[in-house]
């Protein structure tokens, strides 16, 4: 399985309200970079085009409050994959987020794809500091 992490980034709000944020698939859609199309979500799903790239589909997966986060990809996709969003508190309205996406990729895949997925974690935690603060 190839892992790919994203930068940990300091977020001037406190994990409570990350957490919340990110509990809900409709909050993902400010988060996709430009190359995402056909979004549609609901509180507890969602599914995408990456153009050039493949059609995903997300589910909530399990939960550890106000720390962690899983993504669970849902259906017949590409490839079989978990991301998890991981919470640290710094300060009371200081959090250290990052991101991780595991996939289970052919080597072949893993040479194509290895570069826009870690591009993909960084853009989604870096617009998720922006969105939120």
């Amino acid at each position: 399985m190839a892992s790919f992490k994203s930068d940990k980034i300091l977020i001037n709000k406190p994990a409570e309200d990350i957490f919340t944020f990110l509990s809900d698939f409709n909050n993902f859609e400010k988060l996709m970079p430009e190359q995402v199309t056909n979004w549609q979500s609901s509180k507890e799903f969602c599914s995408f085009t990456i153009q050039g790239m493949a059609d995903l589909a997300m589910e909530m997966g399990p939960k550890t409050e106000f720390t962690q986060i899983t993504y669970k990809s849902k259906g017949e996709k590409p490839f079989a994959f978990d991301m998890t969003t991981s919470f640290q508190l710094v300060e009371s309205s200081q959090t250290e987020t990052q991101i991780t996406l595991n996939a289970d990729l052919n080597p072949m895949v893993k040479m194509m794809a290895s570069r826009p997925l870690q591009n993909f974690v960084n853009i989604l935690v870096n617009k998720l500091k922006e969105v939120v603060e």
